[in-house]
């Protein structure tokens, strides 16, 4: 699936949809990293891959998906950040940008969840739900400062990866968004990163 084709990617999302009844979720994850030096010698290429990899990708399934999440009892949207998109240095200047852009648009879907949970979701499908209660949609950013895997442990036994998220404990809370009421998590920000 070419998440960069905006047409590809809602066929494939009304696919899903009449496959199954329903979409309950989408988890973000696609992305990519880019460093450098410098602010003087940030490569705008990076900008232009993360631009694509981070930020269109998530406009063109969020679209796509949207009114599928609306009409679901509990539909839950999240990504992937890091703390560079709030506190950015110098050689991440494309990346924390573009992960800035990813949590701004994703806090616009919360808004556009919120106004549905307000009284128009439900209209004429299952969905509706009180933005008090656990029902309606909830869109939420989780923050991490980096992924760690049992590879990377296994790699460097004696290392002490501070402030990394396992990647087990990334899907448990992903998991978790469905035990959570919406009005706890859309439009909320969730660090993930550990002391």
């Amino acid at each position: 699936m070419d998440l960069l084709d905006a047409d590809a990617t809602r066929a494939w999302a009304d696919g899903v949809a009449a496959e199954h009844g329903r979409v309950d979720g989408l988890i973000h994850l696609v992305g990519g990293w880019r460093g450098g030096g410098s602010f003087a010698d940030t490569d705008l290429a990076d900008w232009a891959f993360l631009h694509g990899a981070l930020i269109r990708t998530l406009q063109h399934t969020t679209l796509a998906f949207h009114d599928h999440l609306r009409k679901a009892p509990a539909g839950r949207v999240a990504i992937v950040s890091q703390h560079a998109a709030q506190r950015p240095t110098q050689n991440v200047a494309a990346y924390a940008a573009a992960k800035a852009a990813s949590e701004a648009w994703t806090l616009a879907l919360a808004d556009s969840f919120a106004h549905a949970t307000s009284g128009n979701a439900g209209e004429g499908g299952a969905g509706g739900g009180s933005a008090s209660g656990a029902s309606g949609p909830a869109a939420s950013i989780l923050v991490v400062k980096a992924l760690l895997t049992d590879a990377m442990r296994e790699e460097k036994p004696d290392g002490a990866f501070p402030g990394f998220t396992h990647v087990d404990d990334l899907a448990t809370v992903i998991a978790g968004l469905w035990d959570r009421p919406a009005s706890e998590l859309n439009g909320t920000r969730l660090d993930l990163s550990h002391p």
